[in-house]
């Protein structure tokens, strides 16, 4: 695995996780998610004195399935656990003050092994606990 690098978790053809370690640096804005993929995953970046006008997003009614969640961690020491579709663990990442993960699919836990702050984000609304998540009982 190359720290430097944004990195990708794939099984079965099935895009998992997508990592962005804190060293990756980029000479201009790439995102690294696909154009129609739901949750746009990337960096910014403009040299000194880049200026962009003030604009706004517009409203577009948009449809989406899938929840994604991304995790940029602050500080601290957390473990990702992703599980594919079958139960089985495929990875075990450990993230450091600056490391990023969207999590695309599947199954996921976390384990923080140093006390910990991330930012996270997913799309809204939030349904609450009850709507919004399944626990499940992983293979052993």
């Amino acid at each position: 695995m190359n720290k430097n690098s944004v990195e990708t978790i794939e099984y079965n053809g099935i895009k998992y996780a997508e990592i962005i370690w804190a060293d990756v640096t980029v000479s201009k804005t790439t995102f690294f998610s696909p154009p129609e993929s739901s949750f746009q995953f990337g960096l910014l970046a403009h040299e000194a004195g880049f200026v962009e006008p003030p604009h706004y997003h517009k409203w577009i009614p948009r449809e989406i399935q899938d929840l994604q969640q991304m995790f940029v961690v602050q500080r601290g020491v957390v473990v990702v656990e992703l599980y594919s579709d079958e139960g089985e663990l495929l990875r075990e990442v450990t993230l450091r003050k600056g490391d990023a993960i969207v999590l695309i699919h599947g199954v996921h836990a976390i384990r923080v092994e140093e006390d910990m702050q991330c930012i996270s984000v997913k799309q809204g609304p939030f349904l609450g606990d009850v709507n919004d998540k399944v626990f499940v009982e992983m293979k052993k």
